[in-house]
């Protein structure tokens, strides 16, 4: 690989060639303008109001696109994998045709295959059929018949469905009973692509249809983009594993939830462990995981068991995002962890990379309601993971509300809801601690300070696994 590439990238950036140092500083002065941007935003005076630690919570918009950001920043890692082993992964590069499709001329029909003007005379009485090799000239006048697929003889000017041309008693003529054009069902040499014609673009999913396109156009394997690692870390002693909720003690409701949540975004999720309030557990967790990113579950506040702050400090990690203007979900963050500190790939050496290392690791803090970790999931972990895995963004749209939705006095609010009838309908049970309300979903609604009367438009999260959910696919 040279020092620069041809061609889209594998996040779908302008086609030509790219110098990737140029790319990568480019890239990378574009997250420390974000990240002065935030600091900048933060450190305003907080609005009116009982809100003591506003001047630390970065705007929803912002945490949204520095999460993006910081993935986009990071060298995209490839494989080549078998086409058995592709479904739900990224293309790292262009798909370009390594034959023509189809190969030869074919028969798009059963039939006849003639030359030139007819009636014809029969030849033989076998059939050309497909996977067989050249067939000998037809003569002008002939026919023979030829089956769906198979290769059309030299000097045939047209195939004859058998349904449309009817034999002489003896079978040695053939009559067409409807005009016969030149070239009729025969697909041609290079219809559907020619050699070196580029397929798809880089960054396109892998789904079914693209197996069954890349095996016609020759390939056995493919270049995608290899899947982010998660690892998620479950805090709190007091959350139950199995049975019902009894003294003191809950269900834990994020773990089941988080791991299928996350591969439905494409990513490999390597673990779930359940660490309790054992601080110095998520410190070593923190310091030794192989993961690109860790997602940790509650203990993002200030209470006397919440370790994920102390952890991060003695981790010496860097905090991005300290706080983030959204009801629920305040107070997630996202951090950096040792971004000097080299790992190795357990893939193995990348020959596309820019050498044999892995770029920073980070954490994502989650609240610990079951709603507020939603929020985090979709306000820090999905654009983040979905850089990382090369996948584009989703074009943003917005929907009509059906009903008023009342807002938080001066933050964002995430709303679950409902399509119905082109509108957005609001869900009950929205409460941070709530999943019932998401669990009946299409998405969540953003709702902007002070609230949204009826017919307002707001912007939408789809969640991953929803038919809209742009570039998703949950084939794993």
């Amino acid at each position: 690989m040279t020092g620069q590439d041809h061609g889209a990238d594998a996040r779908g950036h302008a086609v030509g060639p790219v110098h990737k140092a140029d790319a990568a500083e480019s890239e990378v002065d574009g997250v420390e303008e974000a990240l002065a941007l935030v600091g900048r935003q933060t450190r305003q005076e907080p609005a009116p109001g009982p809100a003591a630690t506003r001047h630390r919570a970065t705007p929803w918009p912002d945490a949204r696109a520095l999460a993006a950001r910081l993935g986009r920043a990071a060298p995209l890692r490839s494989r080549r994998v078998p086409l058995d082993q592709a479904l739900g992964q990224v293309l790292a590069e262009p798909l370009a045709a390594l034959c023509d499709l189809p190969s030869f001329d074919t028969s798009a029909m059963d039939g006849w295959a003639v030359a030139g003007p007819g009636p014809w005379t029969i030849q033989g009485d076998g059939s050309i059929l497909a996977g067989h090799g050249d067939a000998s000239p037809l003569p002008d006048g002939a026919a023979v018949r030829i089956a769906t697929g198979a290769r059309i003889p030299p000097e045939a000017t047209a195939v004859i469905r058998g349904e449309h041309s009817r034999a002489d008693a003896d079978r040695r003529q053939l009559h067409a009973e409807r005009e016969v054009i030149p070239g009729q069902d025969i697909r041609p040499r290079g219809q559907e692509c020619r050699s070196g014609d580029e397929l798809l673009p880089a960054a396109s999913l892998v789904t079914p249809a693209v197996l069954g396109l890349a095996a016609a156009a020759g390939y056995d394997e493919l270049l995608t983009v290899r899947r982010p690692r998660v690892e998620v870390l479950v805090l709190g002693d007091e959350l139950l594993t199995a049975g019902l909720p009894h003294d003191g003690l809950i269900r834990d409701a994020l773990g089941p939830m988080i791991g299928p949540w996350l591969r439905a975004l494409g990513v490999e999720v390597i673990a779930t462990r359940r660490l309790g309030d054992d601080a110095e557990a998520l410190h070593e967790a923190v310091t030794t995981s192989g993961a690109d990113l860790l997602l940790t579950t509650g203990g993002t506040a200030a209470g006397p068991v919440d370790h994920v702050h102390p952890v991060l400090r003695k981790a010496g990690a860097e905090l991005l995002v300290d706080g983030v203007a959204v009801r629920p979900g305040h107070p997630m963050l996202l951090a950096r962890l040792a971004p000097d500190t080299p790992r190795p790939d357990p893939h193995g050496p990348d020959p596309h990379g820019p050498d044999a290392r892995l770029p920073a690791r980070y954490l994502v803090g989650l609240p610990g309601n079951p709603l507020a970790a939603v929020s985090g999931l979709l306000t820090l972990a999905e654009p983040l993971l979905r850089a990382l895995a090369g996948r584009p963004s989703p074009a943003p749209y917005r929907g009509p509300v059906r009903d008023q939705v009342h807002g938080h006095p001066y933050d964002t609010r995430l709303v679950p809801f409902v399509h119905r009838a082109d509108q957005l309908v609001p869900l009950h049970y929205n409460g941070p601690a709530m999943l019932r309300g998401i669990a009946a979903a299409d998405g969540l609604a953003v709702v902007p300070p002070g609230g949204a009367r009826v017919g307002v438009e707001l912007e939408v999260l789809d969640l991953p696994w929803s038919a809209a959910f742009a570039g998703g696919g949950c084939f794993t």
